[in-house]
């Protein structure tokens, strides 16, 4: 018998799971390990403590960059790093990212545009680019990019960099680790984790009780608490210290406001304090804009709590945003907020905005099994995090096995059956979209492109066989039938209603109070069919 996505054992029932490593963590990096390794032919399983992206990785500014800003504080290596991961990305699911051009005003009490010039050169220039436009200086007073900016602001520069779902990029990982064979556990703590000479033996909890799993390595990828966990629930083999770096948390906050500009740019604005804040086209309807940079206690995130934004940061992003647009920006205007921690490693840096973005990967294999953790890192580096995360797990075990995801596609963004051969990712979408209008031209436009741009190519696993839209089943929402539920709880470890309206969609911000309580209410009913204790593997 074949159990659910959520609740596969890692072994035989009755006895304890085994695998080659179990990694700790369901966010972008431990999904994307999880993913990398298991297509390599390790055995994998993964626990996460919620639900996949539930914390940082569904809380970013959703840029798929280089970051523009690291070339002040010399982050060369990290700024180019990234910026050769711009296209590999963008290639993997042309579904869920896409090119996004930035215009930039400029303000001459900030930046003098001598070193503007020369920072957009470097980033033009420290990668090769093929699907990104360079760089480019415009006459704001003769754009539509002008229109609703104060007309003091009359010259800019426009670049080019990503945009990505990043809650879907999670999910695109861990789906595709479980078609490599991984087993991952949702909703599922580790609670003890001992350091054998050979192996760890690690407790996981969920509702259904506690089972344990044998591995010969060990992942720590669990982002915020990954400096707690190896303090507090790895044990060592001896007495020797597992926690041997320190993180710093820093909170990023942004607020949602209805749409101030028409056009499909995103604007990036100097601030006085030296820092930037992005205003961001975000699903139709509405601008975003952030981000803030507010240091943590270390102890901020006790369990597994939420950050939430204060309403300092709600000031500070209306008055930053006020400078700018001609129509100021007030706490009134908010219509929803997410705020994300960032664990950034610590390296003692005085200010929170120049803590390095880069990653390290920290390894421990003497006197015991070996052990993996991760530290920082970004959203738009994980591939190569995780690539190079597999190759340390790889060489640990004495196993080196070849790497594979820099040319390959996420779930979802092979669209040549739909529209044969790639030409660039921004317009292969608009093909998938025309073929999908060709084969289910009964399908509403608007919920075409959204089934579009969440599932790709696997449209058609949501759609089945529906050859009209009643086949799709009551619409429990608007744009939201039954069939899409089913899929996503089928297949996408939907558990609650949150995970559909503010991860797996952002539908939670369309919708009213009632709306969002018809898709709450759907899944209470059906909540007996997956709190049954987890069958075994087949």
């Amino acid at each position: 018998m074949t159990a659910s996505p959520t609740t596969t054992e890692p072994g035989a029932s009755g006895a304890p799971g085994a695998c080659d490593v179990l990694v700790v963590g369901g966010g972008i990096n431990g999904a994307g390990i999880a993913r990398d390794l298991a297509g390599r032919g390790w055995k994998v399983v993964l626990a996460e403590a919620s639900d996949f992206a539930a914390h940082t990785s569904s809380s970013s500014t959703k840029l798929i960059h280089g970051g523009l800003r690291y070339l002040e504080y010399y982050e060369f290596s990290l700024v180019r790093k990234a910026l050769q991961e711009r296209e590999v990305l963008l290639r993997s699911a042309p579904h869920i990212m896409w090119p996004l051009r930035f215009v930039m005003p400029h303000d001459a009490a900030m930046r003098p545009a001598w070193m503007i010039r020369i920072g957009l050169f470097l980033y033009d220039h420290l990668a090769r680019r093929e699907v990104l436009p360079g760089s480019t200086g415009v006459d704001l007073r003769r754009s539509p990019y002008g229109e609703p900016l104060k007309a003091t602001y009359t010259k800019g520069f426009v670049y080019s960099d990503g945009w990505v779902d990043d809650a879907r990029l999670v999910l695109l990982n861990a789906l595709d680790a479980r078609e490599h064979g991984a087993v991952l556990h949702t909703r599922t703590t580790v609670t003890a984790a001992r350091r054998h000479a050979d192996h760890w033996i690690v407790t996981l909890r969920c509702a259904d009780g506690e089972r344990t799993v044998r591995a010969r390595a060990l992942v720590n990828a669990a982002g915020p608490w990954a400096e707690g966990f190896l303090r507090e629930v790895a044990t060592p083999a001896r007495g020797e210290a597992l926690a041997t770096k320190s993180l710093r948390l820093v909170k990023g906050s942004h607020i949602i406001v209805r749409k101030r500009f028409t056009h499909d740019h995103a604007y990036i604005f100097q601030n006085p304090d030296k820092r930037i804040i992005f205003a961001i086209p975000y699903e139709d309807d509405f601008t975003l804009i952030g981000t803030t940079d507010v240091e943590l206690a270390p102890d901020a995130l006790a369990g597994f709590g939420k950050a939430r934004i204060e309403e300092r940061e709600i000031d500070y992003l209306c008055e930053q945003a006020s400078r700018y647009f001609r129509e100021p920006v007030t706490a009134a205007d908010v219509v929803w907020t997410y705020a994300g921690v960032r664990p950034l490693l610590d390296d003692a840096s005085g200010d929170p905005s120049a803590v390095t973005r880069d990653y390290l990967l920290e390894t421990h294999a003497d006197g015991g099994a070996p052990l993996l953790s991760v530290w920082g890192g970004k959203i738009t580096t994980f591939r190569k995090l995780a690539e190079d995360a597999a190759d340390l797990i790889g060489a640990l075990l004495g196993d080196r096995r070849r790497a594979w995801t820099e040319h390959a596609h996420l779930p979802g963004g092979d669209l040549r059956d739909w529209i044969g051969a790639p030409q660039r990712p921004d317009t292969d979408f608009q093909r998938l979209l025309a073929a999908i209008g060709q084969r289910h031209p009964w399908l509403p436009p608007s919920l075409a492109r959204r089934l579009a741009r969440a599932y790709g190519a696997r449209v058609g696993r949501v759609l089945g066989g529906a050859e009209r839209l009643d086949d799709l089943g009551p619409e429990i929402a608007p744009g939201l039938h039954q069939a899409e539920l089913e899929y996503l709880v089928r297949e996408e470890w939907a558990r609650v209603a949150d995970d559909v309206l503010w991860r797996r969609s952002k539908l939670g911000l369309h919708y009213t109070e009632a709306q969002r309580m018809a898709v709450v209410q759907w899944f209470a009913e059906r909540e007996h069919l997956w709190a049954k204790p987890p069958a075994a593997a087949a």
